[in-house]
């Protein structure tokens, strides 16, 4: 055995093999390192003896009762053991998710069910292990461009995502962004391979489809909330149907322009729009002055004609009912009202003439010339209109 080979050969001194020196063998010996007493038997002319393994196994079995009461006659203590070693095992499932994760319980590598946050258990290690990523935070994708950074300065363009094909057969160049949370973790990490690039490419897919459906004039003026709600409905619908657990929050224009070699003679063609959209609204407001005034004047007209056809039509009638009474007044005294009309025609006829009609025997037959005021009898003369301030100085 090799503990008897050890220490030089047969009968050699200061061996003993690896617990020292046999009892009585001169070499500064002592007892045995296991207890044995010196001496014994068995061959080998005193040389070193094994270990005695049951009296190994006693000492231990001695010791172990010792730390745990009650021994090991019955397996009592055994039980308690690995009882309380199953315990802490046990005790290892338990754990917590926090108010902005989502707990994913795995059992040997597949994906059983998704807890939410509190203090929760699953079975300890190695049958379930638990992921627990965070479903509060927002993530941003930039489509069109590349921020500024640290490691980069200015702001990047990338044409290949930026430039699109609108509904007229124009070009626009069009930079968004989109915001996205986590809505079901399990969904988010065992059903779709790479998250970030999914919503990147069914992103740029939905801008593209709402793009292709509108015309370019819209799309870079008042159609740019309508472009982003729709491309939301229509990437949350695809990352649905691809059960991604993603939620789509935002998507927000950044920027919408024709393509940077035509910007020049684009922004002169809009220029040219604005003029006109301003030349026809002077002439819409100068419409809209003119028209009102001329409808009420052409009012006023029809007015004013009606009022006097309806004093003619009136004096007519009048006239004629004051020709009937008189005729029928005529029919019943001809005499007294023939003298009549022809006193007051006379009337009228002399009222305005300016002539003195004095009789033959005027005098008296005495030589009396009647006095005439003849000034008085003189129609008045007007005045000329004084001159004005104008013509004075011609």
């Amino acid at each position: 055995m090799p503990w008897s080979n050890q220490g030089g050969g047969q009968g050699g001194g200061g061996g003993g093999g690896p617990w020292g020196p046999p009892p009585g063998s001169g070499g500064g010996g002592g007892p045995s390192p296991w207890g044995r007493p010196p001496g014994g038997g068995g061959g080998g002319g005193g040389g070193p003896q094994p270990p005695d393994l049951e009296d190994l196994l006693r000492r231990s079995q001695d010791r172990l009762r010792r730390v745990v009461p009650g021994g090991f006659g019955t397996g009592r203590g055994l039980a308690l053991v690995l009882g309380g070693l199953l315990v802490l095992w046990g005790l290892t499932g338990i754990y917590r998710v926090q108010p902005d994760e989502q707990g994913v319980v795995l059992r040997f590598g597949e994906w059983v069910r998704t807890e939410q946050p509190g203090l929760r258990y699953h079975m300890p290690a190695p049958i379930e292990s638990v992921l627990l990523p965070k479903v509060t935070r927002i993530n941003r994708i930039e489509i069109g461009f590349r921020s500024a950074t640290e490691g980069r300065r200015n702001e990047r363009d990338v044409a290949d995502e930026s430039l699109m094909l609108t509904g007229d057969e124009n070009i626009i160049d069009i930079d968004y962004t989109v915001f996205w949370v986590i809505k079901d973790a399990g969904q988010y990490l065992f059903k779709i391979r790479d998250p970030e690039g999914t919503v990147k490419k069914a992103a740029e897919s939905a801008m593209r489809e709402v793009i292709g459906r509108t015309e370019l004039q819209p799309a870079l003026t008042e159609a740019r909330a309508q472009i982003e709600s729709s491309t939301k409905q229509l990437l949350q619908a695809m990352l649905d149907e691809f059960e991604s657990g993603i939620t789509i929050t935002q998507v927000q224009l950044q920027k919408a322009d024709p393509p940077a070699p035509v910007i020049d003679a684009f922004n002169d063609v809009q220029r040219a729009r604005a003029d006109r959209e301003r030349l026809r609204n002077e002439a819409e407001a100068y419409r809209n002055d003119v028209i009102p005034r001329a409808r009420g004047e052409a009012e006023r007209l029809i007015q004013e004609a009606s009022a006097y056809r309806e004093q003619v039509i009136n004096l007519a009638r009048g006239d004629a009912e004051r020709f009937t009474k008189i005729y029928q007044a005529y029919s019943q005294s001809k005499e007294v009202l023939a003298k009549r009309m022809y006193l007051e025609t006379m009337e009228q006829i002399l009222s305005g003439a300016h002539k003195v009609i004095i009789e033959g025997n005027a005098g008296g037959g005495q030589g009396v010339v009647p006095y005439l005021p003849l000034d008085k009898l003189q129609p008045p003369v007007a005045s000329p209109a004084p001159a004005k301030a104008g013509q004075q100085r011609q």
